[in-house]
């Protein structure tokens, strides 16, 4: 895997989105479209800035303007959390690895610089440590609360009385009728809730969630934290209501 290259702009360093796509092995439009995805997610939060995770970029070929984007590190992170296998362990290893060299090295260009100056650089970069450590606390604070306390137990209701709804008109289970629900919604989605909510749970773990919060998660929390899913899925739900009617 080639070594990663990054670009520095007013301190913070960036990955560009079409190295990051090769060394991923994925077509770049592929990666921007994640990348959309994850920028959609984001904005619900008013707790999160995706300028934290990715800025929007652009770069010129054959003449014509194309879109791309720079990942921090933390997006880079959120890139790599989406991957499975030895691809997803390379990227990771790629890339940490990669971020702390520049780091080391931008931090070894100081001592050249006069003692005072040392000193104010060095007070600084303690206050954005301090500074990041408190967002990054809080955001995790975020997280829990987020997928916890922000159900939307009405549309829950909603869309378990269909299903029972649709499940004791043909006399059936409603657990079937929910598997099956969950199955359309794969398919329709091209998505994988269990892996999702591996990810999702693995996600809370390190944010410090309690042992049983991370327990009761489910498949409903995954989809109701992407507002794509939660809309695909309630009219798959519509469907399997009145299909069993008709």
């Amino acid at each position: 895997m080639d070594k990663l290259q990054l670009v520095e702009r007013a301190g913070v360093f960036y990955a560009d989105s079409r190295d990051v796509a090769d060394m991923v092995d994925k077509r770049h439009d592929n990666l921007l479209r994640d990348i959309e995805g994850y920028k959609a997610v984001l904005d619900q939060s008013s707790n999160l800035r995706t300028a934290d995770f990715f800025i929007e970029s652009s770069y010129v070929s054959a003449g014509r303007e194309y879109k791309s984007f720079l990942l921090t590190r933390r997006g880079c992170d959120m890139v790599a959390n989406k991957m499975t296998g030895d691809k997803g362990v390379l990227f990771t290893a790629a890339y940490v690895s990669r971020f702390e060299e520049m780091e080391r090295a931008a931090k070894a260009d100081i001592s050249q610089l006069s003692p005072i100056l040392q000193a104010l650089i060095q007070t600084e970069q303690r206050q954005l440590a301090i500074e990041a450590r408190q967002q990054r606390s809080d955001e995790q604070i975020a997280v829990i609360k987020e997928t916890f306390l922000q159900r939307d137990e009405r549309w829950r209701d909603q869309m378990n009385g269909m299903l029972n709804a649709a499940a004791k008109r043909t006399n059936g289970d409603f657990r079937e009728t929910r598997t099956e629900s969950y199955r359309r919604l794969e398919q329709r989605a091209h998505c994988d809730l269990n892996r999702r909510l591996s990810n999702m749970r693995a996600r809370l773990q390190e944010d410090g969630a309690t042992k049983t919060k991370i327990e009761t998660t489910n498949r409903l929390d995954v989809i109701e934290s992407e507002p794509r899913l939660k809309e695909i899925y309630t009219g798959i739900v519509k469907e399997l209501s009145i299909g069993t009617i008709l």
